[in-house]
């Protein structure tokens, strides 16, 4: 009976261990060598490309970046005015001669772009949201690019489900995934 009752409890803990993860996707990142972000103090976030969630997803970005003190951001009026006036529609790639001119105008180090994609899926009767998110960050005079990472984060978890807890909503699936995701720009410590 003590086996029985052994395996029982491994196979629960090793079920709540498998679950843990919380639908957290490792990032993928790039950070160009010998740059020191720190050095960037001011950013304009353009629209980001993905369709109907883009906008909100932009918004949630800049918050999170203001509330971690990364950068000063432009209000995205400006940002939008400018494009209006360069006839570039919201989401639609940009030329580094454009980066330059709105880097100049908006007296901006860098640009921030990004690509997002919302969906949800499901697992039994239960449906879960999901998120893919790619960001870069460009400098305004170069065009080169600084630094970009992607990731994916769900608002699923097995340990949430066997013990009959709610998944995460799409906000803080995204929330979590941007901290992801900016944790990434500080460099490795050698």
């Amino acid at each position: 009976m003590t086996r029985f009752k052994i395996g029982i409890i491994i196979t629960v803990m090793l079920l709540f261990l498998a679950g843990c993860g919380g639908g957290k996707i490792p990032t993928s990142s790039f950070l160009r060598e010998n740059t020191n972000l720190s050095l960037i103090q001011s950013v304009a976030v353009l629209p980001f490309e993905g369709g109907q969630h883009a906008s909100r997803l932009r918004e949630l970005t800049m918050t999170q970046l203001l509330a971690t003190n990364t950068f000063d951001l432009v209000d995205k009026g400006r940002v939008d005015v400018f494009l209006k006036q360069e006839a570039i529609a919201p989401g639609a790639p940009i030329d580094v001669f454009t980066i330059r001119r709105l880097g100049e105008s908006m007296n901006v180090q860098a640009v921030l772009l990004g690509s997002v994609e919302q969906t949800s899926s499901a697992r039994g009767s239960a449906v879960f949201p999901e998120i893919t998110m790619t960001l870069r960050l460009v400098d305004s005079e170069s065009g080169q690019l600084l630094w970009q990472a992607s990731g994916r984060a769900s608002g699923y978890s097995t340990a949430d489900r066997l013990f009959g807890f709610a998944p995460k909503d799409t906000f803080q699936v995204t929330l979590d995934l941007l901290n992801e995701l900016f944790i990434t720009m500080r460099p490795v410590q050698k």
